[in-house]
């Protein structure tokens, strides 16, 4: 089964929390989870599941989970969150387990890019899109725990992800 995935994180949580307290803590993943849920609905993309002060998505297509990831983060910042996020994606074959749980190795790699990610960023293999503009986003190689090198862009930087279309 085919499928691209997405994890999303809120940037310094750990940091914000202790500095700020648990009820700021709580404020800001009520606003993170609120937004994550109404741009799932209206764009198809799933919350697989709530990762403390993340999320694993689904999607059928990488066009529609990276613009619901980029949807997120500016109706987040709309919102007036205090945190960034930072987001992970991999498109590819995947086992569901158990018919509850998706795993393997695209599901590995998007959450080890996540990791990866910086604030405001979101990681992808350059592969991903092949029409990508890599002098507005690739940003080189990295190396991901379990994986070879991969060359991966910032896909925040890519104004229109239209563009990144193969048609």
């Amino acid at each position: 089964m085919r499928r691209t995935f997405g994890f999303v994180d809120l940037s310094d949580f750990t940091s914000f929390a202790y500095t700020y307290g648990d009820d700021a803590a709580v404020s800001e993943l009520s606003t993170f989870r609120s937004v994550m849920r109404s741009v799932g609905s209206a764009t198809g993309v799933r919350t697989d599941k709530w990762l403390g002060d993340g999320a694993m998505l689904v999607g059928l297509d990488a066009v529609s989970l990276v613009s619901a990831i980029l949807q997120i983060t500016r109706e987040c910042a709309d919102a007036g969150l205090a945190l960034s996020l930072h987001a992970g994606v991999a498109e590819g074959d995947v086992i569901l387990f158990e018919g509850d749980d998706y795993v393997g190795v695209t599901v590995n790699l998007a959450a080890r890019l996540s990791d990866l990610a910086t604030a405001g960023q979101v990681l992808a293999p350059v592969e991903l899109f092949r029409g990508l503009d890599r002098s507005k986003a690739a940003i080189g190689e990295v190396e991901a725990p379990g994986f070879d090198p991969i060359e991966v862009a910032d896909l925040a930087l890519v104004p229109d992800l239209v563009e990144l279309v193969d048609l």
